[in-house]
Order: structure tokens, then sequence, then C-alpha cells
């Protein structure tokens, strides 16, 4: 198993080993950073080269809504540390024992990522049309 260190993000601490963030509050609970926020753990690696396969492992993880039936509170939902890191060692270590199609999937997840950037920067610039169409108009 790969050695991690997770814990609860402190905005103070600066971080010399390889590391990521995950948010661990609201409905977005789980989702892996690359820049830290008020309400998130940091997950420490000691290999700079195993950041970006747990990167994406985390991010499957949220992604496939596997956080959801863990999420506390009424008002704002957020998980422990505890829960995701039961969780989340308990997934990496599935991943591991399929290490060759993790590697496909990861390279497919970077693949989609590129791919909604730049969807998402199309929409921006039918947005930016639309709105210059509008105050043609008006």
């Amino acid at each position: 198993m790969k050695t991690l260190l997770l814990k609860t993000h402190r905005p103070t601490t600066t971080y010399t080993q390889p590391h990521f963030f995950i948010l661990n509050k609201g409905l977005n609970s789980g989702k892996p950073l690359k820049a830290p926020c008020p309400n998130c753990f940091v997950c420490l690696l000691e290999n700079p080269d195993s950041v970006d396969q747990v990167y994406w492992i985390a991010y499957a993880l949220w992604k496939s809504r596997q956080l959801e039936m863990f999420l506390r509170g009424s008002v704002i939902p957020f998980i422990t540390i505890g829960e995701y890191r039961k969780h989340f060692l308990r997934t990496i270590k599935a991943a591991e024992e399929k290490e060759q199609q993790l590697e496909k999937l990861i390279q497919s997840f970077k693949l989609l990522e590129i791919q909604e950037q730049k969807i998402h920067v199309s929409l921006k610039m039918i947005e930016t049309a639309r709105m210059a169409f509008f105050r043609e108009l008006l």
C-alpha cells in the first residue's frame, strides 16, 4: 500500500512533501483539489510519482458518489476524517490490485478532463457571444 498521511489542512501550514487537498464540507465533500481551501484535508505522500495516481483514485471515489452515504450534518453536510480515511484506504488497496487497469483508467480520466476543460471554454465563448447579441439588441 502507498504510504500516505491524511490530516486536516491548516491554512498557516506549508507542505514540503508531495500533496493534494480533499474538500470535506458541502455537497462536494471528497472532491480532490490542487489548491487548498479552508475546509479540506491534505493528503501527504512520500513519492511524488504516486501523487497523480492517488489523486485520480480520490477523484474516482468522489465522482462515483461513494461518499454521499457518509455525509453528516443537517445544514452543511461534511465527512469526518476517520470515515474518509477508512474508505479512501480501502479504495486505494482495491485499486492497487488492478494496477494495469488503473493506469488505463487514469489516462482516460486525464483525457476526459482535458475535453471537459475545452467544453467549458467553448461554453464561456458562447455565453460571451450571447451577451454581445443581447447588448446589441437592447
